[in-house]
């Protein structure tokens, strides 16, 4: 993919203009509360080699009115006289079906019609015109990035994404295409890091960050749910929960994680702490393309699963077992092994069998097979 360059100037800021579709407003909440960058570094300009942000956001804002729309039209028309980013959160709805009815779905600001009456200007007018002047679009969440719970089958909106809205030929004025940061709601850092990694790039401070196929930034999502799970062990032994609470691998009580891209176990809800499965909820595939129809229904069994952790209990019953007669050794000190004793008050250790104590001299064989056990002669 060929890019027409940098900005020819290093700008000090970047504004950035947040336009809501049909969305449960959680991307904004989630954005403020991320940390690393915290949306306090982005618009202070504290981040080195990154512009400072000037964020035109219509709930964070201290303006109101014409006041406040007044940098969106000027950004529309291209005369803003300062490189800007659009961020888009939920989905863009088929204004052309509200207007059927004389309404409209969403919308930011109002203009005079032929009676000289207020109408609210959609929000999918703004992303159409503003993109073409835009440095780059950013649709953040899931409703933004893929459309979303509003564009679930059968909906009334006609819902869509931004993608779909702009097309694949789409461009912004330095080449990029729409970059989708998915999620409902995504991580806030996911959020500000990749802001921040397109903003070093604008300066030409950065290379341009890796994207998938999707835009997705490459980095976040290349891997499954599942990868990354404090819960993956137990599903490498064939351990499973029956139902919520259980301490096991979630896959039969509706998990998805092991085809659902996300950094969610690795990176937590806020601030490094949280997120679904770290906190026993399976994964319902929110940042998929596919969510949520393809998910459904939510908290079932998925199909796959019958084969996979079938294969997982089966495998998994010798490898528990295994693992169970090496830590029977482990946890015993060279002391307790001479003595044949462990001192402990705190319940009765019982001795390995003989036959445990014969696999791990075959153990012990081949795990010294190139270097010297401690405290032997050789």
């Amino acid at each position: 993919m060929e890019f027409n360059g940098l900005l020819p100037n290093v700008f000090d800021e970047v504004h950035a203009f947040w336009i809501a579709g049909g969305s449960c407003d959680g991307c904004s909440i989630a954005a403020v509360g991320a940390t690393s960058p915290s949306v306090e570094n982005l618009i202070s300009g504290t981040i080195p080699g990154a512009a400072k942000v000037v964020l035109h956001h219509p709930v964070l804002a201290v303006n109101a009115g014409e006041e406040f729309i007044k940098p969106f039209r000027l950004a529309a028309k291209g005369e803003l006289g300062a490189p800007f980013v659009v961020l888009c959160e939920g989905s863009i709805m088929d204004e052309g079906l509200a207007a059927l009815t004389g309404g409209y779905w969403s919308g930011l600001g109002a203009d005079e019609d032929e009676n000289g009456d207020p109408q609210p200007i959609p929000s999918s007018s703004w992303v159409t015109r503003m993109s073409e002047h835009a440095a780059a679009v950013i649709a953040v969440g899931t409703c933004a990035t893929w459309g979303g719970v509003p564009a679930a089958a059968n909906n009334p909106t006609n819902s869509a994404s931004v993608m779909d809205l702009l097309g694949e030929d789409y461009r912004s004025t330095l080449g990029l295409p729409v970059v989708n940061i998915p999620g409902c709601a995504p991580q806030g850092d996911n959020i500000t890091e990749t802001i921040a990694g397109v903003l070093l790039f604008l300066n030409g401070l950065a290379p341009l960050p890796e994207f998938d196929e999707l835009g997705r930034p490459q980095w976040l999502f290349d891997e499954t749910v599942h990868r990354g799970c404090t819960r993956a062990g137990f599903y490498e032994e064939g351990l499973f929960a029956e139902e919520h609470g259980d301490k096991e691998c979630l896959v039969e009580v509706g998990c998805w994680g092991p085809v659902v891209q996300c950094n969610i176990n690795k990176r937590g809800a806020i601030n490094n702490v949280g997120g679904c499965m770290n906190v026993g909820a399976p994964c319902i595939g929110c940042t998929m393309p596919g969510f949520p129809d393809a998910f459904a229904p939510f908290y079932k069994t998925p199909p796959g699963t019958v084969v996979s952790s079938n294969v997982s209990r089966a495998t998994g019953s010798v490898i528990r077992n295994l693992r169970a007669m090496s830590m029977t050794f482990l946890n015993r000190t060279h002391r307790w092994n001479e003595n044949g004793h462990v001192p402990s008050g705190w319940g009765h250790v019982e001795e390995p069998s003989p036959l445990k104590k014969v696999v791990h001299y075959v153990y012990e064989k081949m795990q010294f097979s190139e270097s010297p056990k401690p405290g032997s002669n050789k």
